[in-house]
């Protein structure tokens, strides 16, 4: 046992095992939250997330989980709504930079680079706490890239992901039916039937959001009236 052992809880510090409490306390939260999901296929990334809406007089419209980031690029995230939200603007402001600075879209592995990087420092300074968020970011550069960004500041690529708290059951599902080869359809399919595989509630347009990016064209959010013919 070992010597005051809570003040490794009060902040972000190694205790003797070498483990970051504040950081598995985020992973906690990450694992609470609404499940969301990544897939790739040849020439196109897609993104299905569930939303968790709660109240029962609550807009629907007012909660988004699958965002625009670039013309090329596109993010969900599951944890505390206001640290997601907060990491979402960020990426869009490092894309606009880089895209003011030298006229060029940013890559998904070099903004991915960046939100770690950036997510990082919660894990090392006094007076902070890590974000209680993991993200997918994916999009189309040289081919399609999807990229996992947990609360540890860790990132790495994926061809299919699943966060939140659906995840054990999202990856299992993944691994007997994801194929490289699916086509675009086939993989919006593939996710709205894990989401409605692990939600409680029934799934409909209010409670989902589908976003993607295939070769030649931007990043598209699909509005509800549209959510409807895959629902």
């Amino acid at each position: 046992m070992y010597p005051n052992v809570q003040a490794y809880d009060r902040g972000v510090m190694f205790n003797p095992d070498g483990r970051l409490f504040q950081v598995e306390y985020a992973k906690e939260a990450v694992r609470k939250g609404a499940t969301s999901i990544g897939l790739t296929t040849g020439d196109a990334v897609i993104f299905v997330a569930h939303k968790n809406i709660t109240e029962p007089l609550a807009v629907s419209s007012t909660i988004q989980k699958v965002f625009r980031v670039d013309a090329r690029i596109g993010a969900t995230y599951s944890g505390m709504v206001a640290d997601g939200l907060h990491i979402i603007d960020t990426a869009r402001s490092q894309t606009q930079n880089h895209k003011l600075v030298y006229d060029d879209v940013k890559s998904i592995e070099a903004l991915a680079k960046n939100i770690s990087a950036y997510m990082m420092q919660a894990t090392q300074f006094g007076g902070m706490r890590p974000y209680a968020v993991s993200l997918l970011v994916g999009g189309i550069d040289e081919s399609p890239r999807l990229y996992e960004i947990e609360p540890g500041a860790s990132f790495l690529g994926y061809k299919a992901d699943a966060i939140g708290s659906g995840k054990k059951i999202a990856t299992e599902m993944l691994l007997k039916d994801y194929k490289e080869d699916m086509d675009l359809q086939d993989a919006i399919s593939l996710g709205l039937k894990i989401i409605k595989k692990i939600s409680e509630t029934p799934i409909t347009e209010d409670n989902v959001d589908i976003g993607y990016i295939q070769d030649g064209k931007d990043f598209l959010v699909l509005p509800p009236e549209k959510l409807k013919a895959y629902i």
